[in-house]
């Protein structure tokens, strides 16, 4: 019997369970293979993690009892059952402890790895990664070379190798050339040194190159442009190249971005330059490029940033660079061009930053400069010889953040409009010949942070707030308004500008009392002077609430009545200047207990009364009280029973015998005083013609001898007193400065070998810390010995205390021991220092300071080492109140390179995330009196030279 046929339905059901049945046998067996892998992928991830000696927190998804759930650990990816990526960049999964990892087996199917920002240190070797595409190793500390990675054949299809600032040393790795599918590498901020091969100019696919910031050298190979695909390319930052710019980089069309800045390129700039049609940004800055910018840069149209500062270029800025309209960034300072600035600038639309200071620019700033930009936030023109006046259209754009014109010479009126740009915030335009009065709005406006106007011609009085000061709010730290010709008094409103620090208006024509708003209201001021003005009034007990001021100097005024004791409550002052005006009254006895004050002058004055003879007041100099005639004491050398001494009061006379006792006594005490004086020549020229008496033991080579000692030895000279004898100070005919020390009456006679012997080892020590004794006097008095011992001048030996320019003094010397990497004593000749040493080699000029730097140090900028010198000179000068305070040297250490001096680096910056950007040149230090963000090299003009 023919069985009956299936229902369609049942024949349907039973097909369905057939293929669910064979899809389930075929699942199963790529399960089983996936979880294979995957258990692969998971024992490597976990021998990662323990050769990366990570914390025992990191990554504690990563653990065995966890491994059926890789693909849901932190950073790891899967696909297609596999293990295709690992991202723990940033995690801090290492202890920063020097690991030695090698990754050869497993993880097959990885296709991206990211170790980076974790501080790893030590070595990591990979191979057998045949499907890896991305890797990434950078920010961490890995040292030696990438040739354990057996590249290219265990990454045949590596397409991006980034492996920059870490600690890798050795050659580059030749075996990234040979990559086809490379379009990625960065190896900057290393240590590689030697040159870059020749076969790094046949990466087929190469698109981003960075070799920065290592410290290779020989010439940047010609075979680089072969690279046709390639669109970026960084190979400078310390990097010490020779020779200059090869011609055929204008070969590489596709190139947006050209970094070869501060390497030690030489010789002129490439015309062949001119042929990157799609260039971006050129950086050429901080070389050694001499003759003239090519015209043909004018047919780069796409650049918008250009620098080429920091370097030896002549001849004038070309004409053609007016074609570059979507210029944004021009940077031509620290150059010898000559000639105008061109008015095309005037009229770059997209201009944001122009800086062409210190070179020898001539003519006037471009008339409508900032009418046609937009966007132009900074312009620097400054330390040319520009002439003509300020153009009135600067703000234009509403976004002018910085204008620096200084060192011209400039005239006209300082623009109106400028007190209107709310967006300024640093303005300098000092020594130019700018008359007119100062812009109404222009102290107070809302971002200002520096305002320097000094070394003009400005007249008419300093304006007062126009705004309501209620809910006025001020940046303004720095204000310098000196050596101008201001009228009128100071505003109380100055009071408004609460963040100021600085404020210097000396050396005009202001008049009035000094506003107690002033020091009441700018509690954070750090130096003011006002010296050399008509002001009058008291000195404001307000004065006592600035309890940040180092520096005060209301010298050379009409002030009147006492000085506030409230100036004792100024904890930190240092320098302190009351002379020459009409203050009357006691100086305070509590100004002797201000620790920090290491300078003051109260002379030419009508002070009166005993000075106090405590505290820091000890250790002034009578000069500090000249012109004072009713001042007494030691200090001054007058009694107090004098008739010109004390509070000047005149007794009344009382019957004819009285003023006879008092002629007798009087002609009593002159014959005294003539017997005194006579005994006490005598007795000085029985020193000075006795010189044969005495027996001079040197212990160094000096330039004086006893003649000077005995001179020094006079009462006015003392410096201190003590059981062992008198210290004087005193300078020999060549202006050195010197201490002697009289030794009181020894025991023995002056042949006492013991004695001798210890003056000798005393005369042989060298140490930083141990003042040297340089020479040793005897003469024989009839039965007892005189002993004098000579010192090398120090400032604690001299003056017995020690504050913070003491510290700065000491802090001078640690910077010109590592610049040049000399003791401090020892290697310059007998009596010779490293401060002596070093001012008598480079004369103050930075062209000779090369000739100190120590040799491990070629690598670093020249410009940077030089700054370091001038910072370390400014430290060591002798008279404490010309050095800085530790505050302004970190700030000309941190801010550097901001200007000339302070602005060595482009404030440009790149993709390549190497350290090549620097602010702008006016954020340098603090301004002060005479010459505000310059002061150093006033001292030491040669440094610009």
């Amino acid at each position: 019997m023919r069985p009956s046929p299936l229902p369609p339905l049942t024949l349907l059901l039973v097909h369905f369970i057939l293929v669910l049945f064979v899809s389930g046998v075929a699942s199963g067996g790529s399960t089983g293979n996936g979880d294979d892998g995957l258990r692969r992928d998971a024992v490597a991830l976990l021998s990662l993690k323990a050769a990366l000696n990570s914390h025992p927190q990191a990554l504690p998804s990563w653990s065995a009892g966890n491994a059926d759930a890789v693909c849901a650990w932190t950073g790891v990816r899967c696909a297609g059952g596999r293990v295709v990526a690992v991202d723990i960049a940033n995690m801090n999964v290492s202890t920063g402890a020097p690991v030695s990892v090698t990754l050869s087996s497993g993880l097959d199917a990885l296709e991206h790895l990211s170790l980076a920002g974790n501080n790893i240190a030590g070595s990591v070797s990979l191979s057998s990664f045949p499907a890896l595409q991305h890797i990434n190793v950078s920010g961490n500390a890995l040292t030696g070379g990438l040739d354990g990675w057996a590249l290219p054949s265990s990454m045949p299809l590596l397409e991006v190798l980034d492996a920059y600032d870490n600690n890798f040393t050795s050659p580059l790795p030749l075996g990234v050339a040979s990559l086809p599918r490379l379009r990625h590498l960065d190896l900057g901020g290393n240590y590689f040194g030697g040159e870059i091969p020749r076969s790094y100019g046949r990466m087929p696919a190469i698109e981003y190159l960075s070799l920065n910031g290592n410290s290779l050298t020989g010439a940047i190979p010609a075979e680089l442009g072969n690279l046709t695909t390639l669109k970026e390319l960084y190979v400078g930052y310390y990097n010490a190249f020779d020779g200059g710019v090869p011609p055929e980089l204008g070969r590489l069309r596709n190139l947006t971005v050209l970094d070869v800045s501060n390497c030690g390129l030489t010789g002129g700039i490439p015309p062949e330059l001119g042929g990157l049609a799609s260039l971006d940004t050129l950086f050429l800055h901080t070389n050694q490029l001499t003759s003239g910018i090519p015209p043909e840069l004018g047919n780069l149209t796409w650049l918008a940033a250009l620098d080429l500062s920091n370097n030896a270029l002549t001849g004038e800025i070309p004409q053609s660079l007016a074609s570059l309209t979507n210029l944004r960034l021009l940077n031509l300072f620290l150059n010898r061009l000559h000639g105008p600035v061109p008015d095309f600038i005037a009229a770059l639309p997209k201009l944001e930053t122009v800086q062409l200071f210190m070179n020898n620019l001539t003519g006037r700033v471009p008339a409508n400069l900032g009418a046609n930009s937009a966007a132009l936030q900074l312009v620097d023109l400054s330390s040319n010889r520009l002439t003509g006046g300020i153009p009135s259209t600067l703000c234009a754009s509403g976004a002018l953040r910085t204008v620096i014109l200084m060192n011209n010479f400039l005239f006209g009126p300082v623009p109106e409009l400028l007190g209107s740009c709310a967006s300024l915030a640093r303005v300098r335009l000092g020594h130019n010949f700018l008359n007119g009065s100062v812009p109404a709005g222009l102290l107070y406006l809302p971002r200002l942070n520096l305002l320097e106007l000094q070394n003009n011609l400005l007249s008419g009085p300093i304006p007062a707030n126009p705004l309501n000061p209620t809910g006025f709010s001020s940046q303004l730290a720095q204000l310098n308004l000196s050596n101008n010709q201001l009228t009128g008094p100071l505003p109380p409103t100055l009071g408004n500008l609460t963040s100021l620090q600085t404020l210097l208006a000396s050396n005009n024509r202001l008049s009035g009392a000094v506003p107690s708003e002033i020091f009441g209201a700018l509690t954070g001021l750090v130096k003011l002077d006002l010296s050399n003005n008509a002001l009058s009034g008291p000195v404001p007990e307000s004065v006592g609430r600035c309890g940040e001021l180092t520096y005060l100097d209301l010298s050379r005024n009409r002030l009147s009545g006492p000085i506030p004791e409230a100036i004792a409550g100024i904890r930190v002052l240092n320098y302190l200047n009351l002379s020459r005006n009409a203050l009357d009254g006691a100086v305070p006895g509590a100004v002797g207990s201000m620790r920090s004050l290491t300078a003051a002058d109260f002379s030419y004055n009508d002070l009166a009364g005993r000075v106090p003879d405590t505290g820091q007041l000890a250790y002034l100099n009578a000069t500090a009280f000249t012109g004072n005639r009713r001042l007494c004491g030691p200090t001054v050398h007058r009694p107090c029973g004098s008739s010109e001494a004390g509070s000047g009061s005149t007794t009344t006379r009382r019957g004819g015998a009285g003023e006879e006792v008092k002629l007798v006594l009087a002609l009593g005490l002159l014959a005294c005083s003539a017997v005194f004086a006579a005994a006490v020549v005598l007795r000085a020229r029985s020193w000075r013609l006795g010189g044969s008496d005495w027996k001079f033991t040197a212990f160094h080579k000096i330039d004086f001898g006893i003649a000077e000692v005995i001179e020094c030895m006079k009462d006015g000279n003392v410096v201190g007193r003590g059981g062992a004898g008198v210290v004087y100070a005193g300078r020999t005919r060549s202006g050195g400065a010197i201490a002697v020390k009289r030794l009181l009456q020894v025991q023995g006679s002056s042949s006492d070998h013991g004695f001798k012997a210890e003056i000798r080892t005393l005369g042989s020590i060298r140490h930083r810390n141990i003042v040297r004794l340089l020479a040793f006097c005897t003469k024989r008095e009839s039965e007892a010995a005189t002993n004098v011992l000579v010192y090398e001048f120090m400032e604690y030996a001299y003056t017995l205390r020690v504050d913070e320019k003491s510290d700065v003094y000491s802090y001078g010397v640690v910077l010109l021991e590592l610049i040049t990497g000399r003791r401090p004593v020892g290697d310059f000749g007998e009596g010779v220092d490293i401060v002596q040493w070093a001012k008598r080699t480079t004369g103050g000029r930075r062209g000779n300071v090369p000739g100190i730097i120590d040799r491990r140090l070629d690598a670093t900028p020249a410009e940077e080492v030089a700054h370091l010198f001038f910072v370390s000179m400014l430290c060591v000068q002798e008279n404490s109140v010309e050095r800085p305070t530790m505050r302004e040297v970190v700030q000309m250490l941190a801010e550097y390179p901001h200007h000339a001096s302070s602005s060595q680096t482009s404030p440009s910056t790149s993709s390549s995330g190497a350290a090549k950007a620097a602010a702008e040149k006016d954020s340098s230090s603090p301004a002060t009196g005479k010459e505000p963000a310059n002061c150093g090299y006033k001292l030491f003009p040669g440094l610009l030279a």
